[in-house]
């Protein structure tokens, strides 16, 4: 089939929603699938594609932040079986429709990532996005996909979500196996600790909750069990964007640079090497912008425990006292008894890993995920 991914980010731009889009593209591709990725053409960013499916970058009539506006769309996918759009990209969901209204015979599969959630303006144009064009595009939508049920009905949209249940499919995301398996479990050095958080620090990103996890953190380091245990704990902070500076400085503010490592952006292998480093990875995300969390399934994928927010659809990727634990958002005290309970039990920690490793190689390896798409787009037609 030739297939297209319409998506607002895309690799070399760190994000969730672009990285599940490359994925998607690459393991179709592999499958026989004809892909063409249409994504903006983001300017500072430098482009190199060695995959076997296409990327088209279209110029921006109208650009801000990861809204882009691209009329280019509702003539250029004209010619395709299926359109998968992911969403929300606002500026091009209309042209999207255009694309779908000008022809019939295009089947439109459209995967809801997630509610956008912000104050004023920015705010305003996403309600209206969500309201009067989503309604509009789930309709002419042969089907709606997601990463967990869980977090539509209890989403922005779950009133769609209601009115037709039998459109939804569940496509997860997925994890590279072998990029991220390590196989080792649990560091041998048992005084020095390392916790990790990955996101991108932008202002798109700012639900992901790095501020809660460094006054967390703060208090850690004060904290008489760890004193008492010897233990030296570091926090590493993967990721970089306009905030990075932001958060460089209240850790300044809060007196704890000297243990914070801030590594910025890192191309994918020293990713892995972050992960297999690392003794706990916590994601404490504080509200539904936060839909999945792939960092999750990396974490889980190398054999780390995972701490995050009890959110729906994040808390569907695992189970509770499991592959790791699951506090309320917002919450600093619990986010710091978890890793201290993680940080002072190295068997439960190396127990809940490998737990985690079995789930993210049972139920989120790529060419299962892989399998799941493709019997929809079969179904589609």
């Amino acid at each position: 089939m030739k297939i297209a991914h319409v998506i607002c980010t895309f690799p070399p731009y760190k994000g969730g929603m672009g990285n599940s889009a490359y994925h998607f593209a690459r393991i179709l591709s592999d499958l026989g699938h004809e892909v063409v990725v249409f994504s903006p053409d983001y300017k500072n960013l430098e482009y190199v594609n060695n995959e076997r499916f296409k990327i088209i970058r279209l110029k921006p009539l109208l650009k801000y932040g990861n809204a882009a506006i691209l009329p280019q769309l509702a003539w250029k996918l004209n010619n395709f079986d299926i359109v998968h759009f992911h969403y929300p990209f606002y500026g091009s969901d209309f042209f999207v429709l255009l694309a779908k209204v000008f022809n019939k015979k295009l089947k439109l599969i459209t995967h809801y990532h997630m509610d956008n959630i912000a104050p004023g303006i920015k705010g305003a144009v996403f309600k209206v996005s969500r309201n009067l064009l989503f309604p509009l595009i789930a309709k002419n939508s042969t089907f709606l996909t997601c990463a967990s049920i869980d977090y539509i009905e209890n989403s922005k949209v779950a009133d769609i979500y209601l009115k037709d249940k039998n459109k939804w499919r569940t496509i997860p995301f997925g994890v590279d196996l072998k990029h991220f398996n390590s196989g080792s479990g649990l560091k041998k050095d048992k005084l020095n600790k390392t916790i990790l958080f990955v996101a991108a620090l932008d202002k798109a990103h700012y639900f992901k909750g790095l501020e809660n996890l460094l006054k967390a953190f703060k208090a850690l380091l004060n904290d008489p069990q760890i004193i008492c245990a010897n233990l030296k704990i570091k926090l590493d902070i993967v990721g970089g964007g306009n905030l990075l500076d932001y958060y460089k400085a209240l850790a300044k503010n809060l007196e704890i640079s000297s243990s914070v490592n801030f590594a910025g952006r890192v191309e994918d292998d020293e990713l892995a090497e972050h992960y297999r480093d690392c003794d706990v990875f916590t994601l404490p995300s504080i509200n539904q912008g936060e839909a999945f969390g792939m960092v999750l399934l990396e974490a889980m994928a190398s054999a780390k425990p995972i701490i995050t927010s009890n959110l729906p659809g994040v808390r569907s990727v695992f189970k509770n006292n499991i592959e790791g634990f699951l506090i309320t958002p917002n919450s600093i005290d619990e986010l710091v008894d978890k890793l201290k309970i993680l940080l002072l039990n190295d068997e439960l920690a190396n127990n809940m890993g490998q737990a985690g490793s079995n789930l993210a190689e049972k139920e989120y390896a790529w060419e299962v995920i892989g399998k799941k798409m493709d019997q929809l787009y079969k179904e589609a037609f």
